[in-house]
């Protein structure tokens, strides 16, 4: 009977592969050794020898068809010896591309010279041909084979080349122990690329650093932070105004209230204040896509909140709508639920404004991004205890650094300013946090 011609795994990861290019036509015969195919895989196009001798019976595979890896895609037999019935998959095609036989080791480049203690990423050229035994001693050697320059046909890299690479790179006298040999070469690192330790040996330890030093995908959370802020900066041309808030009276009379059980932070006056003032200053509630504004009538105040995996924005809805303890109480229930991982999606959008407060970070000064759909964000500052001048005489205060980031086609500088400096009059005005704490 016909022997099975099977799709190879190439990789630990690898689940399927398309057939590149069939080099054998159906009926021609095929030498122990003979490349029958080309694959292309996640990085590369490798070659695909056959194992024994016989005729190419039948191809059940066609070029540029995703199969699972172990498929049948052919047989190899005898003229006339009976081939299996196997149905062939169903067509998805993939854009198959039109390069020779190649292959490229995921393992990383290394930097020029033996000095750099790191492993770079992967060098993965559009065309990389090489020979199976050449690839095969790559493989058992743990090194890049894309950085050798091949001899052969078209650039091809033969085994003498990997030979003439390894002893130019003084292959031999590396001192490698079994062990991070074997851990190299499972992670796919070059092993050309970590620097021996001070014993001058290539350890575990050495290839453990190196593994530490691999890139690491960002994790969905940071990865949707990343593409909303780039957006944003792409899409809003920011300026920041910075204006200084004395504090002293309000920190003062924060800690009176907090004698009488009243559980106000600083966090819940800046919010207060931003949510009377973004009423005073309703252009800076509003949105737009560059051709239209859109007015809100509601504040919806977001409000950052630091999390291990990255930055979430709870939404505090018809945040003018609450008095200063009923704010207090919504800000806590949001950063406890997102702390917990329990926000739901409508308390994470359809924001209006967002504080970013970094005051418990002993930050004197820092900017932030707008989030897509507002036109302004309001970073805050730690407040810290600073000389200062007031008639005439230098005094300590507590100051805090507020920097408005606006987006400028909705946003003037004239407009900034005057709204950051609202903010400002009303920290410092505590008969109003008075009356309003009442």
């Amino acid at each position: 009977m016909a022997t099975p011609i099977i799709m190879p795994k190439f990789g630990q990861m690898t689940e399927e592969s398309a057939i590149v290019e069939w080099l054998k036509k159906e009926g021609d015969a095929v030498a122990k050794g003979d490349i029958l195919f080309t694959v292309e895989t996640d990085k590369s196009v490798m070659e695909v020898e056959s194992f024994e001798a016989g005729t190419l019976l039948k191809i059940v595979v066609k070029p540029g068809v995703n199969v699972p890896v172990q498929s049948t895609v052919g047989f190899l037999g005898k003229p006339g010896e009976a081939i299996p019935a196997v149905t062939a998959p169903t067509p998805a095609p993939v854009a198959p591309k039109k390069v020779e036989a190649a292959f490229s080791p995921k393992a990383s480049e290394p930097p020029p010279g033996r000095e750099a203690p790191v492993a770079a990423v992967p060098l993965t050229p559009d065309l990389f041909r090489i020979s199976p035994r050449a690839a095969a001693l790559a493989r058992t050697a743990v090194i890049d084979a894309t950085r050798i320059r091949g001899s052969g046909p078209e650039g091809r890299v033969v085994e003498k080349d990997v030979k003439a690479y390894l002893e130019t790179k003084g292959y031999s006298q590396l001192r490698i122990s079994p062990a991070a040999k074997q851990l190299a070469a499972k992670e796919k690192l070059d092993i050309l690329a970590i620097s021996p330790g001070d014993s001058g040996r290539i350890g575990v330890a050495e290839v453990e650093r190196a593994i530490a030093e691999k890139p690491k995908a960002m994790s969905k959370m940071r990865q949707t932070i990343g593409q909303r802020l780039t957006q944003s900066v792409v899409t809003a041309p920011h300026f920041f105004v910075t204006v200084e808030v004395d504090m002293t009276d309000l920190v003062r009379f924060r800690a009176q209230l907090k004698e009488k059980g009243a559980p106000y932070s600083v966090t819940d006056f800046i919010a207060q204040a931003v949510v009377l003032t973004l009423k005073e200053f309703p252009e800076v509630n509003s949105s737009t896509d560059g051709r239209s504004v859109r007015w809100n009538s509601h504040v919806h105040l977001g409000l950052a909140v630091s999390l291990e995996q990255g930055l979430v924005v709870p939404v505090i809805r018809n945040a003018d709508e609450l008095t200063p303890a009923e704010l207090n109480a919504r800000s806590k229930e949001l950063a406890e639920k997102a702390r917990n991982g329990k926000l739901g999606p409508d308390e994470m959008t359809g924001g209006t404004f967002t504080i970013s407060n970094m005051g418990m970070l002993d930050v004197e000064n820092f900017t932030a991004i707008i989030n897509p759909g507002e036109s302004a964000i309001l970073a805050v500052s730690s407040t810290l205890r600073k000389p200062v001048v007031r008639d005439d005489k230098v005094v300590i205060r507590s100051i805090m650094k507020m920097t408005l980031s606006s987006d400028h086609r909705l946003i003037d500088g004239a407009m900034a300013a005057r709204f950051a400096n609202a903010i400002k009059q009303k920290l410092e005005n505590t008969e109003l946090w008075k009356l309003l704490t009442a």
